[in-house]
Formats: structure tokens, C-alpha cells, sequence
């Protein structure tokens, strides 16, 4: 490992795409600290810290996790990436609904041509959530008295909405930069960078629950903390599992002869992941869950505290809950990503077929088959390690922010981003005749 970090930086091409990223992270970074004109950001820390006590949680923890922070202090990057985001599932939602889209999907121009609304939509969308935050943050009613902002007025939400929207497109224009110059997954990079910086703090936090001087010191026993570290590399070895486990489905090349030339002949696999969405269904489920608590959260009525309560963290009506929306998300989302029929005739069109089914419909309806199968445990999988920091958190005594590296969002898209990144990486040690970063059993790409 230490053997094949020191290649990297000996080939001067790696060298350089890894300084380029590194520098457009501190730039990102940077700029997650530089606040919003016209903002008392005292007053805005402290109504954040007011709703962080709340036992449920709410979306703006969701953005504040992708931002690294920036949506708390609502600095330029508040909205992050997550307009970006939306975007391209939204285009992602429709291109199988709509024929048009389905048809450029399937050329390289097309795709261009999506990507490029992809783009006129993250402005749409950073354009509008930025007005309503402008008008969100004048009233001091939904921020329980505390005086956001110093001047409200149509200056302030002009500028707030030029401020957050340039943000979000500088992040976006940052992000294509990492993909074309860097190490690639630009966007998936920054997110990661994002979650990681708040590492410190929970570090910050076990120390002083850990530290014998502190007034909450001696909370977390030595045996704990040991539980705890055994507790974290289970975890991640069962997130890689899950992001790299997949069902291979054979598939053989019929003999072609043309002129002087043999084509196909050759066997391969159609490698079926068991988690083929993703984080998305953790953060539409979230999403789902949180937003009435948000909504509520501005709101002082007893009777509405009540009644959301009952669907926030800590009850097992949310965990029923949070738990069938993942799954059902993972079906959701599964069926758009991924077209039986589609790869069924791919595979007709090039001769290829699987061993004991017959091409075209029979093979739809056999992949069909497999992914609803395979779907099901990584679904009910992913729903565990999506609940496992908050049983973390109840079980050992620990703050959420200190438990919510044991699992969820953060974790997995940590593991994912870092293996796509290490298949990289070592994809080029490979080309250029060098040792990669594992001499046996190298861990494959997921795509």
C-alpha cells in the first residue's frame, strides 16, 4: 500500500491530477467558510443549534451533511450540490417517460444535450430555492425570534439569489474540472470532501465524552471505545460488500464469420448489482420522513409537535417507516436505471446470449426476474446499515453526529466514492507497469 502511494506521486501525469484535485477541494472548502451578504450569522448558528437538540432531525441536516457544514453557516456553497443533484434525477426520472429523451439518451450528442439541461435545470432549481430561503430567512417567526437577517428587502433576496445560485454553479463548474483535469467523479468528490470535513468535530466530541476533565468526561468507558472501533470496521467491510456485491449473469457471443474475419465467439458476464440505486433511496426516503418535521419545526403548536413526533427519530413508527420507503425507493429507482429490455436487445443485436434462454423478450423477463430477486436483500441491507447510527447512538450513548459514521448516507457514499477512486488510480498504475494498490484479490470497479 505505502509502496504503491509512493508511485503515484513518481508518474508526473498522476502527480498532476492528484494536486489538481487536492487544490479544488481546498478551493470548495474555502469557500464552505465565506458567508452570505446581509446575514447575522451568530443568530442563524444559534437557531441551528436549537433545532440539532431536537430528537427527530430535519432536512437542513441532510444539506448541511452534503454541504460540509456550509448550509448551517449558509455560506455561498449553502445549497451545495444538491440542486445539481435534483436536476439530474429529475431528467433521470423522465428520460424513460418521455420518448424524445429516451432517444438522445441513447447517442453521445444526446447525452450532451441532456447534460447541458442538466445544467439549465440546476440554475432553475438553485434560482428558486434561493428566492424562498431569502424570503425564509426575513421572518424571524420561523426562526423562533432570532433576527436573521440584518436588512430584509428585494436587495437582500436579489443578492441572496445571485450569491447562492453563482455558488452552486461555481461547485458544479469545480466539480467538471476534477472529472476533465483531476482524478474524475468531480462532483462525487466534493460531496465525499464535504462529509469527511466534519470528521474533526465528531472527533472533537468523543474526546470530550472520552476525556476525564471535561464536564461530560468519563461517559464513554475505554471498553466502549474498543466495541466502538471493532463496531466501525465491521461496518465498512460491510458497506464494501455492499457496494461491490453483484450477481454475474453469463453470457455467450455466437461465432460470426465475415470475409476473412471471425467475430464474437468469446463468453462474458452482465454483472447485476444487488444495490444498483445506490444512496438514492436513503435520501428520498429522508426526505420524506424529515420534511414534515421541518415544516413543523417553524411552527410552535403543541397538537402538530405531537402528531410529528411520531414520525421522527427515536420512535419505531419512523424506523417501520424509514425502512419501507428504502425499499420501496430501491424498486422505484431500480426500474429506472436499469431496462431488461433494453440490454435484451443489445445483446440480440450483437449475436450475444445467455446459456438456456432464449433472446429478446425471454432474456427481458429472465434479467427482470434476477433483478427483482437480488434487489429485495440489498434493498432490506441497505435499510440496515441506514437505521444502524441511530441504534448506535440509543445504545451506546452517543452523540448522532459521532454515531452517523457507523452507517448511512455519509458512509456510503464515503466507501463508494473512495473505491471508485482507488479503482482509478490503480487502473493507471496498472497501464504504466506498476504494482497497484492491492498485489492479491484487487478490489474490481462497480461498473
Amino acid at each position: 500500500m505505502i509502496n504503491a502511494i509512493v508511485n503515484v506521486f513518481k508518474i508526473r501525469d498522476l502527480r498532476r491530477k492528484l494536486l489538481i484535485t487536492l487544490a479544488l477541494i481546498a478551493v470548495y472548502r474555502i469557500g464552505a467558510y465565506i458567508p452570505t451578504p446581509g446575514i447575522n450569522g451568530q443568530a442563524l448558528s444559534e437557531f441551528f443549534k436549537s433545532l440539532a437538540e431536537t430528537p427527530g432531525g430535519n432536512l437542513f441536516g441532510i444539506i448541511n451533511m452534503f454541504t460540509g457544514g456550509a448550509m448551517r453557516r449558509l455560506t455561498i456553497f449553502a445549497l451545495g450540490v444538491m440542486p445539481y443533484i435534483s436536476a439530474a434525477i429529475i431528467l433521470q426520472v423522465l428520460t424513460p417517460v418521455i420518448p424524445a429523451l429516451e432517444k438522445l439518451a441513447h447517442e453521445e450528442r444526446g447525452r450532451e444535450k441532456i447534460n447541458q439541461w442538466t445544467r439549465y435545470l440546476t440554475v432553475v432549481i438553485t434560482a428558486f430555492q434561493a428566492f424562498f430561503i431569502g424570503l425564509w430567512l426575513e421572518n424571524s417567526e420561523y426562526f423562533r425570534g432570532y433576527q436573521i437577517v440584518f436588512n430584509p428587502g428585494w436587495g437582500f433576496r436579489f443578492s441572496t439569489v445571485i450569491t447562492l445560485t453563482t455558488g452552486t454553479i461555481f461547485i458544479m463548474w469545480l466539480g467538471e474540472q476534477i472529472t476533465e483535469y483531476g482524478i474524475g467523479n468531480g462532483i462525487s468528490i466534493l460531496i465525499t470532501a464535504g462529509i469527511i470535513s466534519r470528521i474533526p468535530a465528531a472527533l472533537y466530541q468523543l474526546y470530550l465524552l472520552t476525556a476525564p476533565f471535561s464536564p461530560a468526561g468519563g461517559q464513554i468507558k475505554p471498553f466502549t471505545l474498543i466495541i466502538m472501533a471493532v463496531m466501525l470496521v465491521a461496518v465498512v467491510i460491510a458497506v464494501v460488500l455492499l457496494t461491490q456485491g453483484q450477481r454475474r449473469i453469463p453470457v455467450q457471443y455466437a461465432r460470426r464469420v465475415i470475409g476473412r474475419r471471425v467475430y464474437g465467439g468469446q463468453s462474458t458476464y452482465i454483472p447485476l448489482r444487488i444495490n444498483q440505486a445506490g444512496v438514492i433511496p436513503i435520501i428520498f426516503a429522508q426526505s420524506v420522513l424529515l420534511f414534515p418535521a421541518t415544516i413543523a419545526g417553524f411552527f410552535p403548536s403543541e397538537t402538530l409537535q405531537r402528531i410529528v413526533s411520531l414520525f421522527t427519530r427515536g420512535n419505531l413508527l419512523y424506523y417501520i417507516l424509514y425502512s419501507g420507503l428504502i425499499i420501496f425507493f430501491s424498486y422505484f429507482y431500480t426500474a429506472i436505471i436499469f431496462n431488461p429490455t433494453d440490454v435484451a436487445e443489445n445483446m440480440k443485436r450483437f449475436g450475444g446470449f445467455i446459456p438456456g434462454v432464449r433472446p429478446g423478450k425471454s432474456t427481458a423477463d429472465y434479467l427482470h426476474y434476477i433483478m427483482e430477486r437480488i434487489t429485495l436483500p440489498g434493498s432490506i441491507f441497505l435499510a440496515v446499515i441506514a437505521i444502524l447510527p441511530s441504534i448506535i447512538s440509543y445504545a451506546l450513548h452517543i452523540p448522532y453526529l459521532v454515531a452517523s459514521f457507523f452507517g448511512g448516507t455519509g458512509l456510503l457514499i464515503i466507501v463508494g466514492v473512495l473505491l471508485d477512486t482507488e479503482r482509478q488510480l490503480e487502473s493507471q498504475l496498472l497501464m504504466r507497469q506498476y504494482e497497484g494498490f492491492m498485489r492479491k484479490g484487487r478490489i474490481r470497479g462497480r461498473r
